[in-house]
């Protein structure tokens, strides 16, 4: 199996923007620790990372990885709340996808308690900082034994 993980909207800017929210770990801080973590207690399960601002790249690369074998974590940033051409993408992709954010959304502005692809999804981990990454490749680990 292979779990991509996508980044979206100024996910790229983890470490340097709004510390106080989303803390001093970039994508290349916490990818190898992901990595390494899940070879140790999963070595057949490849972990594959993709960010992009761009929603077009995103929603490519969601259906060119579709299918058999592979899986979704996404964190659309604030794509979540304005596109609906990811939660379209998301819709129509048969692999399992799970929506993770490091901030407690809910806890947030009004407008980031909306999800455009929450309906899409087969669930969603909030809040829990970089941990919420690691439940949700085991929630997906899970949800593909079944």
């Amino acid at each position: 199996m292979i779990i991509h993980i996508v980044h979206g909207a100024n996910l790229d800017r983890l470490g340097i923007r709004q510390l106080d929210i989303y803390g001093s770990n970039t994508l290349e801080d916490q990818v190898p620790i992901l990595k390494g973590w899940l070879d140790k207690y999963w070595p057949n399960v490849e972990l594959k990372s993709f960010q992009s601002n761009i929603e077009g790249e995103i929603i490519n690369y969601l259906n060119s990885n579709d299918g058999p074998g592979n899986a979704f974590i996404i964190n659309p940033g604030a794509f979540t709340h304005t596109s609906v051409a990811i939660s379209d993408s998301v819709a129509g992709i048969q692999s399992s996808v799970l929506e993770v954010h490091l901030s407690h959304t809910y806890a947030r502005e009004s407008y980031r308690r909306h999800s455009l692809l929450a309906d899409y999804t087969c669930g969603t981990i909030s809040g829990l900082g970089w941990i919420g990454y690691r439940l949700g490749i085991e929630a997906l680990l899970s949800i593909d034994d079944d």
